[in-house]
């Protein structure tokens, strides 16, 4: 019997009645697109989500809220920062989207180093509250750490997943512009959100004096939507920039308007929400996975559900504590871990610097709308040689707004002078900030604790990530490269900051669980298969080898779409 479970009441109404093709575990991002792929290729699939049930548009409350119809004007609250210090400080945080969030107290962890962990436990996961960037990788992340000695090999290259990009951003719907970049590659793209003035101003600047690429924003919103999409239900993004209330048109891809609800009509799936995952059940004589074990998060009741293959997608953190505490004869140490790795080299991004400043002039031009995307920069840091002192590269997110016209130097305080003020644009500013390659290093690990439990009876998950000198010089590059580049362009006043954020607050942890070609240096083979149990898949950010500097998500769904159809196939010959 894996874990400890002597503390719970085991109900398994018959092995019958709880068998299914396929298990997923976890709802969002990568579990939806595994859920969508089994279903579609007709598989009975049993989805498992630890939070609450949600539905699209029926459970966005504040969705076409006015900001004088929240309570307090969409601010966290004194009483809602005291009770959450974690939580509130996410990306984003707001008394609008505060539901979708988890309370402090609702999953505890023990820090052994100050890590941020972001968490929203509900069907759907983070996809409804995700940044929606989709860059792409290209062969110098896969390749980089090998190549500069810094990591280790993937077991995969970009042609491997080139076509799967294509596959997952034709259905999710990904805005963006063909550059013929080759440290950022092309897609299956819809028209992109226009440039401001500025914008087009910063790319010429860019290109014309430093040879680099401001590029229009890879996002996954719909700005002209494909038949495909409007088949999902969804409609065009109205560049509202509300997206984390939950968006009523479908306008980003989440997982609850997309992936889950187009499993649904198959008629092979089956969501079960409060379902606190405790191990994956390992028999001993067939050599192989068969189930996975459950704690009702309500009653507190267990139950075993039983299946021929199983997808880990709980999100890196939690795909790692499931991993550990499925303990057996086999593995002691927990699911796949002959290697003893399973929970070490725990990477993220580093999101650290943000930069500002001022330009003049421009003031015949303004912009349409809420523009929900940013502009990119696309790395340029050690691509076909190393030419900074640091391992890695960096993507900067960068951009030009206008200030609203500045009613306090108006010498009327009320009245229609006030308000004309009020109305009239002011200056254009710049901003960038940095998502930076951090290096998998095996000192950044997680753990389970040996002597504390959650609520459920499942050890509590230890976090032991931290920064390095490498981190520091990255920083330390982006500030000096991207204000020269501003500075090139005209723009003044620059002022730069190291928030000195704990990791965990980029919402990107990855690792633990990660790919490659040997056993006994990785869990994972090309496939997203546990070396050791070939039956269970992780295909959420666990199975990161390194982090590359692109926003990970959308390579998690293309790696899951392509697991599943290697699943599949596998299980049509009877290997798995």
């Amino acid at each position: 019997m894996p874990g400890d479970s002597s503390n719970v009441h085991i109900n398994t109404k018959g092995v019958k009645q709880n068998t299914y093709d396929a298990i997923v575990i976890g709802s969002g991002i990568s579990g939806g697109w595994a859920a969508k792929e089994f279903c579609e290729k007709g598989l009975s699939t049993l989805v498992l989500e630890r939070g609450r049930q949600v539905e699209h548009i029926k459970d966005y409350p504040t969705a076409t809220k006015a900001p004088w119809e929240l309570p307090h004007r969409s601010n966290i609250t004194q009483a809602t920062r005291q009770a959450n210090p974690l939580i509130t400080k996410a990306a984003g945080y707001g008394e609008d989207n505060q539901h979708f969030f988890i309370q402090d107290k609702d999953h505890p962890y023990i820090q052994e180093k100050p890590f941020d962990w972001i968490r929203g436990y509900q069907v759907g996961g983070k996809s409804l509250t995700w940044g929606r960037a989709c860059q792409r990788w290209s062969d110098f992340e896969f390749t980089g750490p090998q190549r500069f000695n810094y990591g280790f090999d993937w077991p995969i290259r970009y042609a491997d997943v080139a076509p799967w990009y294509s596959y997952v951003e034709k259905f999710i719907g990904v805005c963006g512009n063909k550059d013929g970049i080759e440290a950022m590659p092309d897609g299956e793209f819809l028209p992109p959100f226009d440039l401001n003035c500025v914008e087009q101003h910063l790319k010429k600047t860019l290109f014309d004096s430093f040879g680099r690429h401001l590029v229009h924003a890879r996002w996954a919103h719909l700005t002209k939507p494909n038949d495909i999409h409007l088949q999902q239900g969804r409609g065009q993004c109205q560049a509202r920039n509300l997206c984390m209330r939950g968006c009523p048109f479908g306008g980003y891809f989440s997982s609850v308007s997309s992936t889950l609800p187009w499993a649904a009509k198959t008629g092979n799936l089956t969501i079960r929400p409060h379902s606190v995952v405790h191990s994956i059940i390992y028999d001993d004589q067939k050599q192989k996975a068969v189930g996975v074990r459950v704690i009702d998060a309500l009653t507190h009741v267990a139950t075993d559900f039983f299946a021929k293959v199983i997808f880990v997608n709980a999100s890196a953190l939690n795909s790692n504590l499931i991993l550990l505490n499925s303990t057996s004869t086999r593995f002691p140490n927990g699911l796949g871990n002959d290697s003893g790795l399973l929970g070490k080299y725990i990477c993220f991004h580093n999101y650290r610097g943000w930069m500002n400043g001022s330009i003049e002039g421009f003031e015949d031009g303004y912009t349409y709308g809420r523009n929900p995307t940013d502009a990119i920069i696309a790395n340029y840091r050690n691509l076909h040689t190393k030419d900074a002192d640091f391992a890695g590269g960096f993507t900067t997110f960068a951009g030009a707004y206008r200030e609203r016209g500045d009613g306090n130097v108006c010498p009327e305080q009320i009245g229609a002078t006030y308000k004309q003020a009020m109305t009239e644009a002011g200056p254009w500013h710049v901003y960038a900030y940095v998502q930076g390659e951090t290096i998998p290093k095996v000192t950044n690990h997680v753990r389970l604790s040996d002597t504390e439990k959650d609520q459920w009876g499942i050890p509590l998950l230890i976090t032991s990530v931290g920064y390095d000198d490498n981190d520091d010089r990255l920083l330390a590059d982006f500030f000096t490269q991207t204000e020269a580049m501003l500075a090139k362009a005209g723009v003044k006043n620059i002022q730069h900051a190291d928030t000195k954020q704990a990791p965990g607050l980029d919402i990107h942890e990855m690792g633990g669980c990660r790919m490659g070609k040997d056993p006994q240096t990785s869990l994972l083979n090309k496939w997203n298969q546990l070396h050791g149990c070939p039956n269970v898949f992780v295909t959420d950010g666990a199975c990161m080898t390194s982090t590359g500097n692109q926003s990970p998500s959308i390579l998690y769904m293309t790696l899951t779409a392509r697991a599943v159809d290697h699943a599949v196939s596998e299980l049509k010959k009877m290997n798995l």
